[in-house]
């Protein structure tokens, strides 16, 4: 199977109204602000976007919302990963069906699973979703288990719909070892933003990037500096997108993110409890801090 994305993939930000219903209809504005910074996908669902903290149904609308805003103008990756293999299947034919270009699978969370029960869960959901190319999302810090490389490939070549793997572990020699699979051919995604220099520099095809939300300039430049080899530009935007990371919590504050977002001209309300909003003083001082490091002509 050929699919294959590389370059910058944004786990978007969700909408939320203020008594934290969905708000599909600020999605457009957001997908648009990304696009026109030349982002090379979407990631739907994941971490950044709430998605732990969606039902079923809602985690349905907001793939069926994205597709549709985007309207064929990059790549869609759901993430469809969920605690039982069965609603992994379930929401994984969901969104090949909405019209999503792929899906994205954490690992089943919460228990700490064996290697062959992992592969169960995956060949099981590979083998549903017949010839819809699929993500394996390696995140055990949130996940409790791991997809070391052994198992990565067993499941590579048994499944040809398996096309890639999202690393968030930090454990850059994993992702190393799975730039190799499939000779050379395996869809590689780092999602540690700390790390884009050093994965890109490995061989890695591109990053997952939850902070590109919020000045996805800064990321797309780092990785194509780096892509093109020239490192002592790539180590400025690197530097500077570490700058970006400590001011905005590098994840660890959504409702900062979106509040940020905002000041940028896009409006996607707070987050969902229990996370919880961002104070003004905060944003105030980060967005003040953050001018800085935009390039000039995206100080708006």
């Amino acid at each position: 199977m050929t699919f294959r994305i590389q370059g910058v993939v944004v786990p978007i930000l969700t909408p939320m109204k203020p008594d934290g219903a969905l708000d599909v209809e600020a999605l457009p504005a957001l997908v648009d602000f990304l696009l026109e910074r030349r982002v090379a996908g979407l990631f739907v669902g994941g971490s950044t976007g709430e998605g732990p903290l969606l039902n079923t149904g809602e985690r349905k609308a907001l793939c069926e919302a994205t597709v549709a805003a985007v309207a064929g103008r990059c790549p869609v990756i759901a993430q469809t990963g969920a605690i039982t293999t069965a609603e992994s299947i379930e929401l994984t034919l969901h969104a090949r069906n909405a019209g999503a270009s792929a899906a994205a699978l954490i690992a089943p969370y919460y228990y700490a699973h064996s290697a062959e029960a992992l592969f169960c869960h995956f060949a099981a959901v590979a083998e549903a979703s017949e010839d819809f190319p699929l993500y394996l999302y390696n995140f055990p810090a949130v996940s409790n288990n791991w997809l070391r490389v052994d198992l990565v490939r067993r499941l590579v070549e048994r499944f040809p719909n398996i096309v890639g793997i999202k690393d968030s572990s930090g454990a850059l020699e994993n992702l190393i070892a799975c730039t190799r699979l499939r000779h050379g051919r395996f869809n590689t995604f780092v999602g540690s933003d700390g790390l884009i220099l050093a994965a890109v520099a490995s061989g890695v095809d591109g990053a997952v990037s939850g902070n590109a939300n919020v000045v996805p300039e800064i990321v797309v430049r780092l990785h194509r500096t780096a892509l093109a080899g020239d490192v002592t530009e790539a180590r400025k935007w690197q530097a500077r997108l570490d700058a970006a990371r400590a001011l905005m919590g590098d994840g660890g504050n959504l409702a900062l993110y979106k509040a940020l977002l905002a000041r940028r001209g896009v409006e996607l309300g707070s987050v969902r409890p229990p996370l919880l909003p961002v104070e003004e003083e905060t944003v105030e001082r980060c967005w003040h801090a953050l001018q800085a490091l935009l390039p000039k002509a995206e100080c708006q």
